[in-house]
């Protein structure tokens, strides 16, 4: 062989090769690099019967609890319950230091044993008036016979007029006297009432049935009035007050049947029903409140516990039906990414009723069996390249056609 010919074979090897590892890093970067199309599955727009499911965390509460403690200023004597005891109905939970009540409640009855005695003292004094004006009007009478028959002169005649005035004014005064007595004793008596009833109010029982929750004094402790010293509930009016997302909550309404988890025992599905839907929303975390109740009360739940609150609404009618996964946000719209043969653009869609199972209802925006994708590995854009396979997963099916 030529020598001469060994530098030009060599620079043709060369060159192929480097034709060869061109080729190859170009068909990775076609084929699985950044220029390869984008790996998508897809799924066709189909009608069907949605249920939608609301979700919502709620807490437990009770509809009945209490606040236990004085009408008016007073220091703790005795507290006969604590936290956790259960109470009936009128059972004396505490009792509160009378301080002077029981001296004043003496002399309150002193007073009016004195009024009973003025009002007698006045009857007696009323019935001698009644007599000494009966009295003056008898001898007023003869006078005025006699002074027509001229045995009287008209000056006596007038001085039995007068007696006959002094005894109605007497009478009158007596008359007076007794009324002031009868007040005074009916007013002591209305004070007595009062002091009796301040009295009562300083034994604290319970208003209804229930459990005792919280102890918030002790004995020698001092509250005002309207300090609460014990609260209670009624275990048997626990219910969940729960949040719902306002922009799913339309058709939530008193009656739905619920399914409650508890965070104490998240694998046992309580049945409850929507007690009551509040006309108040929280405009802040935009959120609807429902009250929902348990169908029964369960065993050792207790007040504050959370738990995940699962709501059945109204199914809706035959609708276009997509995964929720397949919606994507573009800006301020909301919509799929759409494949129309080979090509692929942005559809914005107006959408329904969610269902937990992850169905989105359709409202305006596609057709069925229009072609959207649902997943896909990267983000996608207007023009992308894109290939169709059964899953992203790296043992998944290869491209469909």
């Amino acid at each position: 062989m030529n020598p001469r010919r060994l530098p030009t074979l060599r620079a043709l090897g060369l060159a192929l090769l480097a034709l060869l590892l061109v080729g190859a890093l170009a068909f990775v970067a076609l084929r699985t690099g950044p220029l390869a199309p984008t790996r998508v599955t897809v799924t066709r727009a189909a009608t069907g019967t949605l249920q939608p499911m609301l979700f919502g965390i709620g807490t437990v509460e009770a509809q009945r609890s209490y606040a236990v403690g004085p009408t008016a200023s007073a220091r703790v004597a005795r507290v006969a319950v604590d936290v956790g005891d259960r109470v009936q109905v009128g059972q004396a939970l505490a009792e509160l230091d009378p301080v002077d009540l029981d001296e004043r409640a003496a002399a309150l009855d002193a007073a009016m044993a004195r009024a009973l005695s003025s009002i007698a003292a006045a009857d007696a004094q009323r019935a001698d008036a009644l007599a000494r004006r009966e009295l003056a009007a008898a001898t007023l009478r003869r006078n005025v016979e006699l002074n027509a028959q001229d045995f009287i002169s008209a000056t006596a005649l007038e001085a039995r007029r007068q007696e006959q005035a002094s005894a109605d004014a007497a009478l009158a005064a007596a008359q007076a006297n007794q009324a002031a007595a009868v007040q005074e004793h009916r007013r002591l008596r209305a004070e007595r009432t009062a002091l009796q009833r301040q009295r009562e109010n300083l034994r604290l029982v319970a208003p209804a049935a229930g459990v005792i929750t919280a102890r918030e004094a002790e004995a020698g402790s001092t509250l005002v009035a309207g300090q609460p010293l014990l609260r209670m509930i009624d275990p048997a009016t626990l219910w969940l007050r729960v949040r719902f997302d306002q922009g799913r909550a339309g058709g939530l309404a008193p009656g739905a049947a619920a399914r409650v988890a508890l965070r104490s025992n998240p694998e046992q599905a309580l049945p409850g029903r929507v007690a009551r839907v509040e006309a108040v929303s929280d405009s802040v975390t935009e959120e609807r409140i429902g009250l929902v109740a348990f169908e029964q009360v369960p065993a050792g739940v207790s007040v504050g516990e959370l738990a995940e609150v699962t709501v059945a609404l109204a199914p809706r009618a035959q609708a276009l039906l997509l995964p929720n996964a397949s919606l994507k946000r573009r800006g301020e719209q909301l919509g799929v990414w759409q494949r129309d043969g080979t090509a692929l653009r942005f559809v914005a869609l107006r959408v329904g009723a969610v269902s937990l199972d992850g169905q989105v209802q359709v409202l305006d925006g596609l057709r069925a069996g229009d072609e959207v994708v649902v997943h896909s590995e990267r983000e996608l854009r207007d023009g992308s390249r894109i290939t169709v396979v059964d899953s992203l997963l790296a043992d998944g099916a290869g491209p469909t056609p």
